[in-house]
């Protein structure tokens, strides 16, 4: 590692601790395959992001001509089932919606009651087993969305919710246990910032013919759309979409935990995957200035291997 690169990631290491945030970053550059980051292998709970997971598997499987895109699927009301802040977790009545449909409210809008109807089609350990066909490691899928509901922030009186974010932040393990089952990394639903790039170069550079990462380039175009849509851009988002590039990302949001991952695509062919995962030191829900300061350290390393060699 050059004395460039070194003195790069001190700085930025520093500006996260200053920030009250922890985490994991790593991007690599999709055609070189040249990467940097700050301890992408550390296993984090990903939330949300399992939604990719289940996207991919989901899409495989009605290519294989085992579920049918345009079935319609009943959905009981959000509040009963998965509640949440989007899409039908805030529905009131029973829907019938498509699979297609489905995939698009849980992808783009992270609704949790649409992901939670395609795991009922395909279930976490069906979900994991088709990462493992694509040699896609890292990734843990082991529960539906509805689990993530369940943690004290649901039952604290909002003027008290900052109690849940301390017992978040205070009560795990150095070998990343946790008193709450969803942070709990031998539990939760996890992956590492490396096995997210690994899922996104699968999906941006898939491997022609079968083996490990074969995605199919039909399975992968949509699952990129899909991504592209995503209407939660309040993170990484500013710091990378523009008139002359193009973001696709998910995100994952869970008590104290904030993560993205996305690629960035270049008018010049360029493209960088991008994961953040990352958990606040600081008891607050509402936190933009580590939403920036996670889109500030991504770009800048983004930005070191755009410029080159050391």
């Amino acid at each position: 590692m050059s004395t460039r690169t070194e003195r790069l990631l001190g700085e930025l290491r520093r500006t996260l601790r200053d920030g009250g945030l922890g985490g994991s970053f790593w991007v690599r550059d999709l055609d070189t395959g040249e990467e940097i980051g700050i301890d992408p292998d550390i296993e984090f709970p990903v939330a949300s992001l399992t939604k990719v997971p289940l996207a991919l598997a989901t899409l495989e499987r009605i290519r294989r001509g085992e579920l049918d895109g345009a079935a319609a699927i009943e959905v009981a009301p959000g509040r009963t089932t998965t509640p949440g802040p989007t899409g039908l977790s805030r529905f009131r009545h029973t829907a019938r919606i498509a699979v297609d449909d489905l995939l698009y409210l849980s992808t783009c809008v992270s609704d949790s009651t649409a992901a939670d109807a395609l795991f009922a089609l395909t279930p976490p350990d069906r979900v994991a087993a088709l990462l493992h066909e694509f040699g896609l490691r890292g990734i843990a899928v082991r529960h539906t969305m509805g689990e993530l509901t369940e943690t004290p922030l649901e039952r604290f009186a909002r003027t008290e919710a900052h109690l849940a974010y301390a017992l978040a932040i205070d009560s795990g393990t150095p070998g990343r246990g946790h008193r709450l089952p969803q942070l709990d990394v031998s539990r939760a639903n996890t992956g590492t910032a490396r096995a997210f790039v690994d899922l996104l170069q699968a999906l941006w550079r898939p491997r022609p013919g079968t083996g490990p990462a074969a995605i199919h380039p039909e399975v992968a175009t949509r699952l990129r759309g899909l991504l592209a849509d995503n209407l939660l851009r309040q993170r990484l988002a500013p710091d990378f979409a523009s008139d002359s590039s193009v973001w696709s990302s998910k995100t994952g949001t869970l008590l104290n935990l904030r993560h993205e991952v996305g690629v960035v695509e270049h008018a010049d062919g360029r493209a960088y995957a991008v994961a953040a995962l990352t958990e606040s030191q600081v008891a607050a829900g509402s936190r933009p200035d580590a939403e920036a300061l996670m889109g500030q350290v991504a770009r800048r390393l983004r930005d070191h291997l755009r410029s080159g060699p050391d």
